[in-house]
């Protein structure tokens, strides 16, 4: 029986991970959390209308097409001539002025999936429309590089298909301190009283007592660094400001971790777009500020680079209840201290030539984004953790 379905259909196995996933974590002095480059992804889960974010808010088809929930100048902050930014990412603009921001539109693949989970999948696994794998894009990074399950974390309490691997898998957290207190359970010390070198030696049992062995040492690592560290700053008082909380005290306490991936639910904005993505944008912008400056004054922001996606955009035309149905292409945010081309990094599709279901047309394979951040910013080979080449972009 192959590994990964002894997992699957072992009550052990099942007993085990039903608490947040543990990781390897030597005990061993890790490098200075200064130079070393990190990744914040951001999920915008639901598909975030993107064209309700970066507004064309001189084209006409615009308001032609959303007579009741396009922008009006009051709710929007010109980027320049032609684009402006939804109001409740004033923030946002103020990374954007900065040159802390770079918005790459027109995002998607070949023949997307309108689906929920499977166009996420497909975001997570970085697979074409047709194929199904079984890993993620950032597990096959830590496959690929010899990465131990501490370099990719997610703040959840269950392991996207994003950070797993063929053979590690990263840490799904909410909180390093609930982490150690779960591997100190009763359930976890008994069984480890039952393991010896045979167990150890057995290719699915001794996968099993590994894993476990090595998640009393993973957690007290996570809990004992982190704790030194309390951020100083007022996250917004939201289960996204939580998130990125936590991930800014794990940056600050010098953990030794390359990949961060944290969500925002509720954008599927079929009816009240107006007032649910307003404020679910307000809410992303007004933590990611706080981020930012949260890692600037630990001096880790120059190290640390953050992407912001949604598994795909929305129907350019509004649905009849005051919103938008499922669409294709969108924009992706990147924000850090080192973009080559800040600000617009490309126009928006055009409105007068869209796919034949009424969506904007992709122009960006979101696996070049991919590919350019393994390559530029986590300097490892692109090939081997997509599998295929993609063209580099210019952003970083």
């Amino acid at each position: 029986m192959k590994r990964r379905d002894f997992i699957k259909n072992t009550s052990l196995a099942t007993s085990l991970f039903m608490v947040p996933s543990f990781v390897k974590a030597f005990d061993e002095a890790l490098s200075s959390k200064f130079g070393y480059k990190r990744l914040i992804i951001v999920q915008l889960a639901g598909g975030n209308d993107g064209l309700n974010t970066i507004i064309p808010f001189r084209n006409d088809i615009y308001y032609k097409s959303r007579p009741s929930i396009s922008l009006s100048k009051n709710d929007i902050h010109k980027l320049n001539d032609e684009f402006a930014i939804h109001s409740s990412l004033i923030p946002l603009k103020r990374l954007y002025d900065d040159g802390y921001l770079t918005i790459i539109n027109n995002v998607g693949y070949p023949n997307p999936d309108r689906s929920h989970f499977r166009s996420t999948d497909i975001w997570q696994t970085a697979s074409d429309s047709t194929e199904y794998l079984q890993s993620g894009w950032i597990g096959r990074y830590l496959d690929a590089n010899d990465k131990k399950p501490y370099n990719a974390i997610e703040v959840d309490e269950s392991l996207s298909i994003a950070l797993k691997g063929e053979s590690v898998n990263g840490i799904a957290t909410t909180a390093p301190e609930r982490l150690y207190k779960t591997s100190q359970s009763p359930f976890l010390k008994e069984v480890l009283k039952h393991q010896s070198d045979t167990h150890l030696s057995e290719h699915n049992l001794g996968y099993l007592y590994k894993t476990m062995i090595s998640a009393e040492s993973s957690a007290k690592y996570l809990f004992e660094k982190t704790r030194r560290y309390t951020s100083l700053q007022s996250y917004p008082n939201s289960e996204f400001g939580k998130q990125l909380k936590t991930v800014a005290e794990l940056i600050n306490s010098g953990v030794n971790t390359s990949v961060y991936f944290t969500s925002l639910d509720g954008f599927d904005t079929h009816s009240n777009q107006i007032n649910t993505q307003k404020k679910l944008l307000s809410d992303y912008a007004n933590c990611i500020e706080v981020l930012v400056k949260d890692l600037k004054q630990q001096n880790t922001f120059k190290d640390t680079l953050i992407l912001t996606f949604s598994e795909f955009g929305r129907r350019v035309k509004q649905n009849a209840a005051n919103g938008t149905d499922h669409g294709a292409a969108n924009n992706v945010f990147i924000i850090g201290e080192h973009l080559k081309q800040q600000g617009l990094y490309n126009k928006l599709a055009s409105l007068n030539d869209l796919d034949a279901n009424g969506d904007l047309k992709f122009e960006i394979d979101f696996r070049s984004i991919y590919a350019t951040v393994l390559d530029k910013w986590l300097e490892v080979d692109d090939k081997a953790v997509l599998n295929k080449s993609y063209t580099s972009l210019q952003f970083i």
